[in-house]
């Protein structure tokens, strides 16, 4: 008897140890390392720091602009690169604005016009400006021995590996029959990339390196390889140095450096207006660093190569190494392993892209969409992920910029008669508003504000978190309970008219009381009551009396519809197109006291079979899927994730490709994060483990330090 004790003690000794074994996080990112056989225009890699990107080719280096431009461009972004050119026609925000009818008198809002000629310019100067800039083309030229410059198809035997547990690169390739070498990767701390070089080629004076600075485009969107433009700006070289230089470059209302640094022998000259070639030569390995810096900073001190791969592998391994960890390995589904690539490289991703000081535009610092601006609405997927990843302070860093633009914000509720911050929706670094006929009349983005101050107090419960960030929730709730309209013929508050939801597919004149937004004003408004309560305060009487009398969901035969005002939701084709947004009811949002989980449940089977996926977006995927998951289907959650559609794809890289416009597509990659966490570690309430992962033993799925969501 003694000896079976023994034994099952020993058997739930290691059976326990099993259990508690950690995740070998190295190896579960490195099999994920991306690797490029061959010129692939939408096989681009992104080095960066979360507030600067460096995008390359097979090359390593950004050789081939023109020829990428179609696929995933090479762009160089950093969040302080912004331009606007001068306002020389003094155009004002005034002429851009339309009043709407809502509820009896005159709102005005900053939309696109027709007419007259200077409101239609002055539209097109505010769309434009600010422009994020594409700073700077950083490449190779590889020179023929019949001193022809090379084309893509002449680099030949491409084995490029990203390292995503380090965030460097490492390029091999051969150009008329002889290797090259070549080492990438980006400072943590600067916007500094480091190059390491290592071909004959060098000293037979047959490769030099490109520096070319664009010219913006001022258009929706933006390469990074327009570089002949009537623009009156300046680029001057200078020398900063021994094996040092400077190129200055001046435009509008910025002056920004591009120092260079270098480790063997090398001159460096221009050759023509903004285009500079540092030649090495003598040897086969040459080394340098590049730096984009504001003038304003003063002095460079560029780090060398070695400097920057300390800070790239410490900076990467770091992160790695902090907040959660899912592992699949040990799932038998055929999808599992192409679910974990695409939770690690949308890790790196996001990290190296939306990590900054301010919002991140929806294509990160890769290239320039909506002009480079910001869509605040997509801050929710952009961020949300990280506290639910126990990486809370990526998305903190960002909202002391709420701040920021608070001024700018309260000055758009004060215009249109409403009370607190109405939050933009287009936008720049600054909280200017961007006219847009669509972006204008958006509501969606209000409760943002609050959902993320919410996330900050479940990872710090403390006053000093709720003093920090109680301004900005209760204003945003001020907005929220005054935007509500009271129909006393009905006795309950209403949304609209005059409001787009988040699926675009309504005229605002028309549209009122969309699921989802009101779904959103009663849990936000109720997570502010809850604030008050927290610190002491009084609570504020017109929040709860819009909570208490809110319209209820609007129900159609049993089913949720779209908005109040679109009884024909499921029979219109064109309003089963885009965003599915009611799913964002109960699946971005908890259950909240105005759902009916069987009539939502109705709402999902009828859009899962007859809604137009073809013409949805990236992160309508990960939000069916979270509905999914808190319906109790956690099959349906893991078939919506692998919904064959083309805006579901996920290319060689990680990005989420779209279309020839946008191949890349950020907020889907947040979702994935997001829904991935809460089909992990669940959401308030849930007890079991993995609740989003079928049950048939095909997901064993293991994980560490994972949050649960609302």
């Amino acid at each position: 008897m003694k000896k079976v004790f023994i034994a099952l003690s020993l058997c739930l000794l290691l059976t326990t140890t099993k259990a508690q074994e950690k995740i070998d996080r190295k190896a579960v990112v490195t099999r994920h390392n991306v690797n490029i056989t061959k010129i692939d225009t939408l096989g681009s890699l992104s080095v960066g720091n979360g507030t600067f990107a460096y995008t390359v080719d097979a090359t390593g280096l950004q050789t081939f602009p023109d020829y990428y431009q179609a696929g995933v461009p090479l762009g160089t972004q950093s969040e302080w690169g912004w331009n606007a050119v001068p306002n020389t026609e003094n155009y004002t925000i005034e002429e851009t604005l339309k009043d709407f009818d809502q509820n009896g008198r005159k709102v005005s809002y900053s939309v696109q016009q027709k007419s007259p000629e200077h409101a239609v310019k002055a539209v097109e100067y505010f769309r434009a400006n600010a422009h994020r800039l594409q700073l700077g083309n950083l490449g190779f030229e590889f020179y023929k021995k019949d001193g022809t410059l090379a084309k893509p198809s002449d680099i030949k035997n491409i084995k490029q590996t990203l390292n995503v547990w380090t965030g460097e690169i490492e390029s091999n390739f051969t150009f008329e029959g002889i290797p090259v070498k070549v080492w990438t990767a980006s400072h943590q701390e600067k916007d500094v990339i480091g190059v390491r070089v290592v071909s004959d080629l060098i000293k037979k004076g047959q490769l030099k390196i490109r520096v070319r600075i664009p010219f913006p485009t001022m258009k929706w969107g933006d390469n990074g390889n327009l570089w002949k433009a009537n623009f009156a700006h300046t680029s001057t070289l200078s020398n900063n140095g021994k094996n040092e230089a400077i190129i200055a470059h001046k435009m509008d209302s910025i002056t920004y450096n591009i120092g260079l640094k270098w480790k063997g022998n090398a001159a460096i000259a221009q050759k023509e207006a903004h285009y500079f070639l540092l030649a090495p030569s003598k040897n086969s390995t040459f080394e340098f660093s590049c730096q984009f810096a504001p003038a304003h900073k003063g002095k460079m001190n560029i780090p060398d190569v070695t400097a920057v791969q300390s800070s790239s592998i410490a900076g990467w391994e770091k992160f790695w190494k902090s907040g959660g960890a899912v592992d699949f390995s040990q799932c038998t589904d055929s999808r599992a392993f192409e679910l974990e690539r695409r939770v690690i490289l949308s890790q790196y991703l996001t990290k190296l892209q939306c990590t900054g000081n301010e919002p991140p535009q929806e294509t990160g610092l890769t290239y320039n969409s909506w002009y480079g601006k910001p869509h605040l609405e997509m801050h929710w997927w952009h961020g949300v992920h990280f506290p639910l990843w126990g990486r809370t302070n990526l998305l903190e860093k960002s909202l002391p910029w709420y701040e920021k633009v608070y001024e700018n914000a309260k000055k758009i509720a004060e215009r249109q008669g409403f009370e607190g911050v109405r939050w933009q929706k287009m936008t720049d670094p600054d909280g200017n508003e961007s006219p847009s006929s669509v972006g204008a009349l958006l509501i969606w983005q209000q409760p943002h504000f609050i959902t993320y101050a919410e996330l900050m107090y479940r990872d710090h419960k403390d006053k000093a978190t709720l003093d920090l960030y109680k301004k900005r929730v209760f204003a945003t709730a001020d907005f929220m309970a005054s935007f509500a309209y009271f129909d006393k013929e009905k006795k309950r508050y209403i949304l609209g008219p005059g409001v787009i939801p988040a699926q675009e597919r309504f005229k605002a004149a028309e549209t009122f009381n969309p699921t989802y937004e009101l779904a959103y004003w009663n849990w936000a408004l109720n997570t502010a009551l809850e604030w008050k309560k927290r610190l002491g305060e009084p609570e504020v009487a017109k929040w709860k009396d819009v909570v208490a009398q809110l319209s209820k969901l609007p129900v159609q035969e049993n089913v949720y519809l779209a908005t109040e005002s679109a009884t024909d939701s499921y029979t219109n084709p064109e309003y089963k197109t885009d965003h599915p947004s009611v799913f964002g009811t109960y699946g971005m949002l908890p259950e909240t006291t105005l759902l009916d989980k069987k009539i939502m449940r109705n709402t999902f089977d009828l859009i899962w079979k007859t809604w137009s996926w073809n013409e949805t977006w990236g992160w309508d995927f990960p939000m069916t899927a979270m509905t999914a998951a808190r319906l109790g289907m956690p099959e349906k959650a893991v078939d919506a994730l692998f919904m064959k559609v083309q805006k579901n794809t996920y290319l060689v890289n990680g990005h989420n490709y779209q279309e020839d416009r946008l191949p890349i597509y950020l907020p889907g990659n947040g979702g994935v994060l997001t829904t991935v966490a809460m089909m992990c570690a669940g959401w308030d309430g849930t007890t079991e483990k993995n609740p989003g992962f079928p049950k048939d033993g095909t997901w064993n799925v293991r994980w560490e330090g994972l949050e649960k969501m609302f």
